[in-house]
């Protein structure tokens, strides 16, 4: 998925029209017309972040990659909260961080605006079954430790429209989702199969959660982490809000090195040894790690880890 141009105002209203006119002018195909009315609209207004992103794009479709460098540092630099994701950006053409932490302003723009389409998306066009895998390997877990696979309380984290909720539903007594975006819980209360739907960014949940003394006895995350660069602090979040004798089941996408990559879409894909070391870290022994598809890309299966943790 990518972030479409997020238009926030310069202050200069000249500059904000021409910005407008460049909108409709790339939509026309014009994109060299575009750039030329941006680059006024970022001489006018030097601080224009989603003109200088819109310029960093069309450069970079022009294969201008050092110019297209340019206008995404500054983009970068006119939004601290990097709501379009520039340090990514720049992350992938090599000229930033390897691996910058998307922001929660970034990851909230972005599934605000797929959250209508994002279902059709993954079912339709991605061969989308990460929830199913889960409920699968839940269920083998709990067979394995001689329990029935049903659990008191469910937290759904990063739950978006709800697809992993409905899969679980019928095996939890009280479920709770957190997302980071209204509107992908708007379509996830329209199932109606929560009992709780929380807004709010995973580790600031999580700590108040921890501070409420709330425990779940399984904790899915379907595919969040693709979004989290780093597993290290949300698995050690995760340990204090899961049961003692609960279940910590999630997906990632991977690569056969150790480490976190920034893969071309802008998820991060974890190395084994890295989910190995988070979940050690944190005091969560694996029961299981191994090797699924949770979707596909470009009729490709991506290469993923499913893993089933519990309180070591």
């Amino acid at each position: 998925m990518s972030i479409d141009s997020i238009f926030v105002s310069s202050g200069d209203l000249i500059a904000d029209r021409r910005y407008q006119w460049a909108v409709d002018y790339r939509a026309r195909g014009d994109a060299a017309g575009a750039a030329d009315i941006l680059e006024q609209a970022v001489e006018m207004a030097p601080g224009f972040a989603a003109a200088w992103f819109m310029l960093a794009e069309i450069r970079e479709a022009q294969r201008d990659r050092e110019r297209a460098i340019a206008a995404f540092r500054h983009a970068r630099d006119a939004d601290p909260g990097d709501a379009h994701g520039a340090r990514l950006h720049l992350a992938r053409l090599g000229a930033g961080e390897a691996t910058p932490a998307m922001t929660a302003a970034y990851v909230r723009r972005l599934f605000d605006q797929v959250a209508p389409r994002f279902e059709q998306s993954l079912l339709e066009r991605l061969d989308y079954r990460a929830p199913q895998l889960l409920l699968e390997a839940v269920a083998a877990a709990a067979e394995a430790a001689g329990r029935p696979p049903r659990f008191k309380a469910m937290l759904d984290l990063g739950c978006g429209t709800g697809l992993a909720g409905a899969a679980f539903r019928a095996a939890v007594d009280r479920l709770t989702g957190v997302d980071i975006s209204n509107a992908m819980l708007e379509e996830a209360r329209r199932r109606a199969i929560y009992d709780l739907l929380a807004t709010g960014e995973l580790m600031e949940f999580l700590a108040a959660e921890a501070a409420a003394e709330m425990r779940y006895d399984l904790i899915v995350a379907a595919d969040v982490f693709v979004y989290l660069h780093d597993l290290t602090g949300v698995a050690a979040a995760v340990r204090r809000v899961l049961a003692g004798s609960g279940l910590f089941a999630f997906t990632v996408e991977t690569h056969p090195g150790d480490g976190v990559i920034q893969r071309p879409t802008l998820r991060y894909a974890h190395g084994a040894a890295h989910v190995r070391a988070a979940m050690a870290d944190a005091g969560l022994a694996l029961l299981r790690l191994e090797e699924v598809a949770t979707r596909t890309e470009k009729r490709t299966p991506v290469a993923g880890l499913l893993g089933i943790a519990t309180a070591s």
